[in-house]
């Protein structure tokens, strides 16, 4: 009965170092770690332990037996990955830290950014003797993208915060929340305080698609529209207008998936997740029937992973449907073309909400004069190199599709960090395994780009906090001047007042069968940190 990994992994190899046979693939180190879609279970060397699956930090091992009729798909995905990619060598996987030759006991260091990328940078240096690590962020709450970017119809994705919440519970951790570097304290203000400062800033901003009517109302980037339903307290004002049939999302990656899945799901579904009230209200209210999300090239090069298009596929009660097939594509061309071309294959059922892949489609203009009406696209073909390369060109074909919501989620952007040299091009901050300069650090997006998945942060946050310790052996490091600015600053939220904000959360979603009840507005959630709600009552937590 061998082990299955699903649509939920998260890809941070925690399975892998607990597998007895070294069964699951690619580990870290291995070509294909932090690239593939998931990782995989060898159906042919498990040996039925268990052992995954109690480390694995959101759910996503399961036995093959226990696989929902939606989840089949990925046993086969799993056996399939090993015909390409054997991985011969079952020597099973132990790893020791590096001794140090420098004692880290004393040692001080300021994570800027409460995401996955800081809190693994926080777990991989606190693993060491005597390490003290003050995490800071700009909101009032920490979890970065895995709050307020993971769609709330995902909520086993969501279980990883279990493993940031035992993260924060260890010895030497502290919080600075709702503390903005660069407003509150400077760069200065943290490296003097500090031995060393990791920057997990992420990539907040989103690329523009730089077509005409892009800044008409009713044009949303896709990164607001996620933070705005995920109760994101910059984005608690008002709603993007619902009152339209058609959405288009131009871009076809996850996040497209994610937003055409919550413009068409049931409300009443929703309403048992951690979705913000006031998006939850909206949706209930909205008029959309239909999401058409673009790709600019064919099926076989669309963005999206094959685990979330296989969960697409499996939706209930929402058509899915495939438009734009290139001629000269086969069907069983890639495994992700295989289920597409199963999509295409599908009649509508009259009624239903739809979501309507199109491909070989690209924004030429959005339509309308004081409000978006709709988007012209450009038809392309595909043209193949003689490098093997294909490319999707445009043609003289266009058509505008009525929409009254046009989204852009054509990827995240880093900005500029005061302090760090940035690289506009790749958007990343210059540096050497991590290393701005000694004493000066970078993990997750701001280091290399708006890639991977959750647990591809704990890679990345190793390998810096490795750079970190290896200047802090050869003396590079300079020691604390004084006692962190930040310290006394009274507004900031420590780690009591977050797991305050945490529980009247979750009491208040006990209350009403759902995960939590997100505090939306930054006076309710500083409130709340204080114990108390916003018109000065206690708060039960």
């Amino acid at each position: 009965m061998p082990y299955v990994v699903t649509r939920s992994c998260c890809a941070d190899a925690s399975c892998v170092m607990a597998c007895p046979v070294n069964c699951i693939h690619p580990a870290p180190g291995e070509p294909g770690f932090g690239q593939t879609d998931m990782l995989y279970v060898d159906p042919r060397t498990c040996v039925d332990c268990g052992a995954c699956t109690t480390a694995c930090p959101v759910d996503a091992l399961k036995p093959h037996t226990a696989l929902a009729e939606a989840e089949l798909p990925f046993l086969e995905l799993n056996r399939a990955y090993y015909d390409s990619a054997p991985h011969a060598d079952r020597t099973p996987m132990f790893l020791v830290p590096p001794q140090r030759r420098a004692a880290t006991d004393g040692l001080r260091v300021a994570v800027v950014g409460a995401g996955p990328a800081g809190l693994f940078a926080a777990d991989e240096l606190l693993r060491h003797p005597g390490v003290s690590v003050t995490v800071y962020d700009r909101l009032p709450t920490p979890y970065g993208l895995v709050r307020a970017g993971v769609a709330p119809d995902h909520q086993d994705t969501k279980r990883v915060t279990e493993l940031f919440r035992t993260i924060e519970s260890q010895p030497g951790f502290a919080y600075r929340l709702n503390t903005r570097v660069g407003h509150d304290l400077r760069h200065e203000d943290l490296v003097r305080d500090h031995h060393a400062v990791i920057y997990a800033v992420g990539a907040a901003a989103d690329r523009r698609l730089g077509i005409d009517g892009e800044d008409l109302p009713g044009s949303v980037s896709a990164t607001d529209f996620v933070a705005w339903y995920n109760g994101h307290p910059d984005h608690a004002g008002a709603a993007p207008r619902l009152d339209g049939e058609r959405a288009v999302v131009v871009g076809n990656g996850n996040v497209a998936l994610d937003v055409a899945r919550v413009l068409t799901a049931d409300p009443d579904a929703l309403a048992r997740t951690d979705i913000s009230d006031r998006a939850l209200t909206a949706l209930r209210a909205a008029r959309v029937r239909e999401v058409v999300v673009l790709g600019r090239r064919g099926p076989a090069e669309a963005a999206f992973t094959l685990p979330e298009l296989i969960a697409l596929a499996a939706l209930d009660g929402v058509d899915v449907l495939v438009e734009g097939w290139p001629a000269d594509v086969p069907a069983d061309a890639t495994p992700k073309t295989a289920v597409l071309a199963e999509l295409a294959a599908r009649t509508p059922v009259p009624g239903r909400r739809r979501i309507v892949l199109r491909f070989l489609a690209s924004p030429a203009r959005i339509e309308g004069d004081d409000r978006v009406t709709g988007l012209t696209v450009v038809r392309n073909e595909l043209r193949r190199a003689d490098d093997g390369t294909v490319r999707a060109v445009p043609t003289d074909d266009t058509e505008t599709l009525d929409a009254s919501l046009v989204l852009r989620a054509v990827g995240y952007r880093a900005e500029p960090v005061p302090g760090l040299p940035f690289d506009a091009g790749s958007g990343t901050v210059p540096h050497e395994r991590g290393r701005v300069e000694p004493g000066v650090y970078v993990t997750g997006w701001i280091k290399r780009g708006p890639t991977g998945f959750i647990g591809t942060n704990k890679s990345c946050a190793g390998e810096t906090v490795s750079a970190l310790l290896d200047d802090l052996d050869a003396g590079r490091l300079t020691a604390p001047a004084g006692t962190p600015a930040a310290a006394a600053r009274p507004d900031a939220v420590d780690l009591d007042g977050w797991r305050a904000i945490d529980g009247a959360e979750r009491a208040a979603g006990r209350a009403q069968g759902r995960p939590r009840v997100k505090l939306v507005a930054r006076d309710d959630l500083l409130a709340a940190a204080r114990g108390a709600s916003r018109d000065g009552r206690p708060v039960t937590v």
